[in-house]
């Protein structure tokens, strides 16, 4: 009798601290995110890989996909993802595709954001996608290629945007993918392990740039001190 008490006890203790998994709508999205990002504050992050480990900071202005990042995490929605697509000169994409979300992210567009060497930005679809709306988990970090002036100057007119001359300066030198730009929400960068971003960019692959061999990731948050 006192071995069952003890193990409906377990059980009951199990249920109370099981942490509870929000669902997100599209109809509720930024009222959960907003509440959510309120609620988790961190704005730090590590991917490791085999090849080494990236710091990244998440943008307090980009608050919704802060907030939509962080919780992935603490959900494991990355507990098996790999960077599953790789394109050197232009970007390495993570996440989980066997865990598909019902939601997108809205956009949130700064132009002091921009898709520069270590650019932590979201994917998206582009059919039936006229807001631009974000993947609720699939990301990519660029990896990019350095500009010459007069090519920035015809991204520009094409694209639509100026850039300031900080910006132009660090696409000239750094590099970067600036197609994206206003386009893809950038809401975050890398600061630490630029290397590792170079060394998956230029691992081999196959059709429809996927690697030849698996590079699972670990995505961890960083608490605020």
């Amino acid at each position: 009798m006192k071995k069952i008490t003890a193990a409906l006890l377990i059980l009951l203790l199990a249920s109370c601290t099981k942490k509870e998994t929000i669902l997100i709508t599209q109809e509720n999205v930024r009222d959960i995110l907003t509440k959510y990002g309120q609620e988790n504050p961190e704005n730090e992050v590590t991917i490791e890989t085999s090849f080494g480990t990236m710091r990244l900071k998440l943008y307090e202005d980009t608050p919704l996909h802060r907030a939509n990042f962080i919780k992935l995490i603490k959900d494991g929605q990355y507990e098996n993802a790999d960077f599953y697509r790789i394109a050197s000169g232009f970007m390495i994409q993570g996440g989980d595709l066997n865990k598909k979300l019902k939601y997108r992210v809205p956009a949130e567009f700064r132009p002091e954001h921009y898709h520069k060497k270590g650019a932590l930005s979201m994917a998206r679809q582009d059919e039936n996608n006229p807001n631009l709306e974000s993947s609720a988990a699939e990301f990519f970090i660029v990896h990019g290629t350095p500009y010459y002036p007069e090519d920035i100057t015809v991204e520009e007119k094409t694209l639509g945007i100026t850039h300031t001359p900080e910006q132009r300066k660090v696409y000239e030198t750094v590099g970067g993918y600036m197609t994206l730009d206003q386009k893809y929400t950038v809401f975050g960068e890398v600061v630490e392990g630029f290397d590792v971003i170079d060394k998956i960019a230029h691992e081999k692959v196959y059709d429809l740039e996927k690697p030849l061999r698996k590079i699972p990731m670990k995505v961890t948050v960083v608490e605020k001190k």
